[in-house]
């Protein structure tokens, strides 16, 4: 089945159960409010969830409505933990032959991970904002998963039982300010802010034979500016399946329903051409991420020439099955200034506060006058 949730207004919004043509979806209010209420019943609630699915797909759900993806929030709008990998390797490996830095032995049997900020996830068609453009902004087009309860402990093929919904993550990075926030030792803060992902979260066993222990065996398209500039596989290249990262997590703390875990930029390893001298390396299937396209820059030519995103530019991230329909929806954001997202807000709440005036002022108004020759008894 796909979920999704619709803004209505509140933090969590409403969650809504999506066909699978993402055409029509159907409110699953008398199931459950939201998704997080799902996750933390899982046996009871999925099922009934399931029926009204199947319902929605062979057109017997009697208020089903269009579905409309600008609609969404994230299909978990606020997460008890978001902690994002470095599962596919080949990232790794070019960004840091980039700056002439080897890789640690380790990394090949450790996945890399942190922990990300879940209060406050975007919606996917929410803007990215920024303070200005110099921080070096870009998009990360990555895989991510929603588990349900997983104890201490928990072995990597247990871990990937406890899965219960994919999506997409554009897990947005300011570049410029890495550097520094590495150099104190104790990883990102101000270098992420908010997460964005797919307007619908499917279970695993809507993508078929794609979904193979732990990897979605698909291509991640990414669009920037309209040009598309990666189709990297989400599959053959993942060097730790959702279920090892899910383990790794686990290893010294229980992962609770309702945790979202992220597979890193999807990233594929190059070509090369030529021996000695001659020797070219190429990367046909394009790159999820700027910093990426930079690194292949430096190592093919000397230095990046791409520049990281400016206030206007847009990012379309989808995967699409082999019937070539979209899986997830798309995630499609603008680049836009904190500036004027505090000005709109600005208008807003003036706008607001002029309504409550004129409001009261128009209660006055209409107060009957009080009769001089009434008498009260």
């Amino acid at each position: 089945m796909k979920l999704a949730t619709y803004k209505d207004g509140s933090r969590d919004g409403q969650l809504v159960v999506v066909s699978r043509d993402l055409q029509t979806a159907h409110y699953a209010t008398h199931i459950a409010n939201r998704l997080q209420q799902v996750l933390d019943d899982w046996n009871y609630l999925s099922p009934q969830l399931q029926d009204l699915s199947d319902a929605l797909n062979s057109n017997k759900a009697r208020h089903a409505f269009p579905f409309d993806a600008a609609q969404c929030m994230a299909p978990l709008p606020r997460a008890y933990q978001w902690a994002d990998g470095s599962a596919y390797l080949n990232h790794v490996e070019l960004v840091r032959k980039a700056r002439g830095a080897e890789v640690p032995e380790s990394f090949y049997t450790d996945p890399l991970m942190y922990q990300g900020g879940s209060d406050d996830f975007l919606g996917p068609c929410d803007p990215i904002v920024a303070v200005n453009e110099d921080i070096g902004i870009d998009f990360e087009a990555e895989v991510a998963v929603i588990t349900g309860d997983l104890p201490l402990g928990c072995t990597a093929e247990r871990a990937l039982d406890g899965i219960r919904l994919v999506m997409l993550a554009n897990d947005v990075s300011l570049r410029n300010l890495i550097p520094a926030e590495l150099a104190k030792g104790f990883g990102f803060v101000q270098s992420k802010p908010a997460t964005a992902f797919s307007p619908v979260a499917v279970t695993p066993d809507e993508l078929g034979d794609a979904w193979i222990k732990g990897r979605v065996h698909l291509p991640l398209q990414s669009t920037w500016n309209g040009r598309k500039v990666g189709m990297c596989e989400a599959g053959p290249d993942m060097t730790f399946h959702f279920g090892q990262l899910i383990a790794h997590l686990c290893k010294t703390r229980n992962v609770r329903a309702g945790s979202v875990i992220g597979s890193g930029t999807v990233s594929n390893i190059g070509v090369t051409k030529g021996t000695g001298d001659k020797a070219r390396t190429d990367w046909p299937k394009g790159y999820s991420c700027i910093a990426e396209k930079r690194a292949m820059e430096t190592i093919q030519d000397g230095a990046a020439t791409t520049e990281f995103m400016r206030f206007g530019d847009t990012i379309r991230l989808e995967m699409k099955g082999r019937d070539g329909a979209s899986v997830f929806g798309a995630i499609e954001q603008e680049v836009v200034p904190m500036a004027q997202v505090m000005s709109r807000r600005a208008a807003r709440e003036a706008a607001t506060a002029g309504t409550a005036i004129a409001n009261q002022e128009s209660a006055i108004t209409d107060t009957p006058t009080p009769d001089p020759h009434f008498v009260q008894n």
